[in-house]
């Protein structure tokens, strides 16, 4: 029986609850395990708590992620927590259940966006059931989901921004859809500027939809290619370029009256010599500083949290399921050359090219601004780009789940086994588990990854 044939909407509903059950309890098992600020939370848990208690600071991004989590700090701290708990590293005693438990909510929503996204895409149930395990299975979203740090929300904004603007391309009546997409934009790009590559990645898919509509109407016959043409010109200022920077002016407002240190250019100005005054991105600067070719197959992951002796370590790693990562890539490489060789490839039947554009659009939207950033980046710099890479692979392996080939059948079995016994093997250096040195240096199959 194949258990991706969901004929009822019972079962369907079923499918992703549990899919959700499972991302809560990852995300908030034994939280609070490490009573210390855990990598940049040295920066974000004490800028949120600096809000709450009204102590002037700069930091280097736009001001939303802080708010979130002095938000989760407020709110935590009106439960009881247990003494072991609680530490004044903010600024303040604050228990590392407060600073964290609003990412570890958020964070569990992320698989469901990314099946609903595949859903708007394909609409079918298969694909978005895949896409919602692919999430749940990854390592790096999981542990950025853990620690109050600021990627996740970018991630979570930035996909429904992106999942708003396509169930407006499906709805009669546009623009509330698309104005809502506008918000969640606007809402990434206040987290870090390079939220913006969510919003680029739809310019390129409207830009080409109507060039190709225009010029090579033959090759755009599909009906969101179409849907994607015809937007009303109008629409597009207004809901995806002023919307946006209403979106991000307006959230800078509560900072500026807090911290009246800079008006709002002197703090962009501020923000931007920060950057670059960040020269250089070798391990001389940072000891997990890492280019972004080196991203696509994770040369270079970064460790958040290390303790241990001769005999135990605890240890926590920043770093994708490397099955997911290695078959993600090699999705995005199969549509890159799907799309340059389509005239001579067989089976052009089987080929979407509106999926081509969306998925490799968007990755290289997320992923090639960075070729200009000379400053020191980071593996969790790729999220971004990573989810579109593996909203492709659930494409690749629904389809061939449905194929009529034994071969294509087996290799999406074959995969999807190998991510999920590829997650449970690195499962303990994602939440932070014991492991005996050995069994952690086992896990650290190249030296770069330590």
């Amino acid at each position: 029986m194949n258990f991706l044939e969901i004929n009822s909407d019972r079962k369907f509903q079923l499918s992703l609850i549990g899919i959700f059950i499972f991302s809560v309890l990852l995300r908030f098992w034994d939280l609070s395990q490490f009573n210390t600020l855990v990598f940049d939370e040295v920066y974000y848990a004490k800028y949120a708590n600096d809000y709450l208690i009204g102590k002037e600071f700069f930091q280097s991004h736009p001001p939303l992620s802080q708010y979130l989590i002095a938000f989760g700090i407020w709110i935590g701290s009106h439960f009881p927590a247990s003494p072991d708990t609680i530490n004044t590293l903010t600024g303040s005693a604050r228990s590392t259940l407060s600073y964290r438990w609003l990412n570890a909510l958020t964070g569990s929503f992320i698989p469901l966006v990314f099946g609903a996204i595949a859903y708007q895409l394909t609409l079918r149930r298969s694909t978005c059931i895949i896409a919602s395990l692919l999430a749940a299975l990854d390592g790096l979203f999981l542990v950025e989901s853990r620690y109050a740090l600021n990627n996740i929300y970018l991630i979570l904004f930035g996909l429904l921004g992106q999942l708003f603007f396509l169930i407006s391309l499906r709805k009669t009546r546009k623009l509330n859809w698309l104005l809502l997409a506008g918000v969640f934009l606007g809402l990434s790009a206040s987290i870090k500027w390079n939220g913006l590559g969510f919003l680029l990645g739809i310019f390129l898919l409207i830009g080409i939809a109507r060039l190709g509509k225009r010029f090579f109407p033959r090759y755009f016959t599909d009906e969101l290619w179409t849907k994607t043409a015809n937007i009303n010109i109008v629409y597009i200022p207004l809901a995806l370029v002023f919307v946006p920077a209403l979106v991000y002016s307006l959230l800078w407002i509560p900072h500026l009256i807090l911290i009246p240190q800079y008006n709002f250019i002197q703090v962009h100005r501020e923000i931007w010599s920060f950057h670059q005054r960040i020269k250089g991105n070798t391990p001389d600067v940072h000891p997990y500083c890492s280019p972004w070719y080196s991203w696509l197959i994770m040369w270079r992951p970064v460790a958040y949290y290390y303790a241990g002796n001769s005999r135990i370590t605890y240890d926590v790693h920043a770093m994708a399921n490397p099955i997911l990562l290695i078959l993600s890539t090699g999705s995005i490489a199969f549509f890159l050359l799907r799309s340059l060789f389509a005239r001579v490839w067989r089976y052009r039947d089987h080929f979407n090219s509106f999926l081509a554009v969306y998925f490799l659009g968007n990755y290289l939207a997320n992923l090639l601004p960075w070729l200009k950033i000379s400053r020191c980046t980071f593996f969790y710099h790729y999220m971004a780009s990573y989810s579109f890479a593996i909203l492709s692979l659930a494409w690749v392996l629904s389809e061939s789940w449905r194929s009529s080939s034994a071969i294509d059948r087996m290799a999406a079995r074959v995969s999807i086994v190998l991510i999920l016994l590829a997650f449970f093997y690195w499962l303990p250096v994602y939440l932070g588990w014991p492991l005996s040195s050995d069994d952690f240096h086992r896990r650290m199959i190249f030296p770069s990854w330590i």
